[in-house]
Parts: structure tokens; C-alpha cells; sequence
């Protein structure tokens, strides 16, 4: 099988929120940043919101505010602007290296995500190894709608089965595989305990 363009996930994948506040909080922080399903014990009343989350900036906001409340963290909402700051996310250690072996492919960044993620792959120069941001609040679908996987391979002008979906939710991103596409799972651990995953992932691409 040849691949002739490669999706890759943001949270948790290329990149990883590392948030000192947060790092003491390992059930907040799976809370924060998983792509589906809801926080443990969330009041019912945010469920709904929980879910449509990555479809719409205000109920992102309004929501993660809301659960960190809940959670008793100190200044919400100034908390909340800091996560969606670039400078509180860092790239796994192979990320550049990673999407720069596959240079010769298209590239797709596929996230649900309620906020532009644009200005993280600025802030570290790697922009330019990415082709196209197909982002839940955007496309008005979240993973693993089948349709946002079409998208992105039809902005990267490939079929589905000639792509590779590379993600750390089996449920979320490994949806891919339902348009024909392959998969290739990660684990979002801090990125000090990851230094060669994605790197490793590329190398098994065949191109």
C-alpha cells in the first residue's frame, strides 16, 4: 500500500498542553484535553455543552470555564486564556522531524478543537510542513464523523485509502478508518516521555 497523504491529530499527538497549573492534575488535565466523551462526575446540566464544545468558540469557553470552577481552580477565566495561548502548548520532541520526513506528502492537521490552533504551529516555525488545519469548530463536524476525514483528504486532493490517520484516541481519530483510511495510534503521555513516537510512525510510512 502506498500513502499519499498522511492526517495527523493535534492535542496529544504533534502537540501536548503542558500547563503548570495543570500538572498536578492528571484527571483534570485527560478532562481538559480528551477528544470525546465527558469529564468524570460533570454536572448533567454541561453535558450537552461538553459534547458540542469543539463546535462553537463561546460554548468552549463557557464550558471548560464552567468545569474549572467546578474543579476549584483559581481564576477561571484567566486560566482558560492561558490554554489556548500558544506559548502553553509544546510540540512532542519529533514533531518538526516527524512531519519534515513526510515533506514529500500532503499534510492535513484534523483536530476537534473549539479555538484556531494556527498560531501554535507558528510559534514554532512549523507551519510550513502542514498543508491544510481541518478543525472541528470550523467544519461544524467533530472526529469521528466520518466526513471531517473526507474533507481533509479531499483538500489534499487524495482518496481516503491512500491516506494515514495518525492519532492518540483510538475512538476519535481511529474513526478514519471507516473511509478507508489507515491509522496509526500514539500515546498522549507528557512529551519528555515521548521522544521518537511520531518519528517512528513516519518511518513505517510508505511512501
Amino acid at each position: 500500500m502506498t500513502i499519499r497523504a498522511a492526517l495527523f491529530d493535534f492535542s496529544g499527538t504533534l502537540f501536548r498542553l503542558e500547563h503548570p497549573e495543570l500538572a498536578s492534575n492528571a484527571d483534570l488535565m485527560r478532562a481538559l484535553t480528551a477528544p470525546v466523551g465527558i469529564a468524570d462526575d460533570m454536572d448533567p446540566e454541561l453535558v450537552d455543552a461538553w459534547y458540542r464544545r469543539d463546535l462553537d468558540p463561546d460554548v468552549h469557553r463557557w464550558v471548560h470555564v464552567r468545569v474549572l470552577n467546578d474543579s476549584n481552580v483559581a481564576n477561571a477565566e484567566a486560566l482558560y486564556d492561558q490554554l489556548i495561548d500558544a506559548e502553553s502548548w509544546q510540540p512532542y520532541p519529533d514533531t518538526e522531524t516527524a512531519l519534515a520526513h513526510l515533506a514529500d506528502l500532503p499534510v492535513a492537521v484534523v483536530s476537534n478543537i473549539g479555538w484556531d490552533i494556527r498560531p501554535v504551529f507558528e510559534r514554532f516555525g512549523l507551519t510550513h510542513l502542514v498543508d491544510e488545519f481541518v478543525l472541528s469548530y470550523e467544519e461544524g463536524v467533530i472526529k469521528p464523523d466520518p466526513k471531517i476525514f473526507t474533507t481533509a483528504c479531499e483538500r489534499l486532493g487524495v482518496d481516503p485509502r491512500d491516506a494515514v490517520m495518525v492519532g492518540d484516541s483510538e475512538e476519535a481519530d481511529g474513526g478514519a478508518e471507516a473511509v478507508g483510511c489507515a491509522f496509526r495510534l500514539v500515546n498522549p503521555v507528557p512529551t519528555s516521555d515521548r521522544p521518537t513516537a511520531l518519528l517512528d510512525v513516519a518511518r513505517t510510512i510508505p511512501v
